[in-house]
């Protein structure tokens, strides 16, 4: 059964991959194994067949979060630690409630979630 993800593309709260992300059919977190473990081991449970979203920030205070892109993984590298994904539209400017979705990634999310389904409908 596919897992639900949201994925951070900003790094040092400035700088925006998510275009190369979409553009290269991938993703992958902007920390070191050893910086951040927790976000490491969460990166290391996705397989092939999850949903994944790219999230951004709507700035300090606010309450919601932008889902900008929408994807599935097709595989992963486990050298380079990369998540290669077919994403499926992109450009997405869509508000949700942040679940507290702050840190890099988030997950997995249940599929019957009522939040999932708004954060992931086509």
């Amino acid at each position: 059964m596919s897992q639900y993800w949201i994925v951070g593309a900003m790094w040092d709260g400035h700088d925006d991959q998510s275009e190369i992300f979409i553009r290269r059919g991938y993703w992958f977190l902007g920390w070191s194994d050893k910086d951040q473990p927790a976000q490491a081991t969460l990166r290391d449970q996705i397989q092939p067949g999850d949903r994944i979203a790219i999230k951004r920030m709507l700035g300090q205070g606010s309450s919601n979060i932008e889902i900008r892109a929408l994807g599935t993984v097709n595989e992963i590298d486990l050298g380079d630690k990369r998540v290669y994904i077919h994403w499926a539209v992109s450009g997405l400017q869509r508000q949700v409630p942040s679940k507290c979705c702050f840190a890099s990634i988030h997950g997995p999310f249940p599929a019957g979630d009522d939040w999932t389904r708004l954060v992931f409908q086509l």
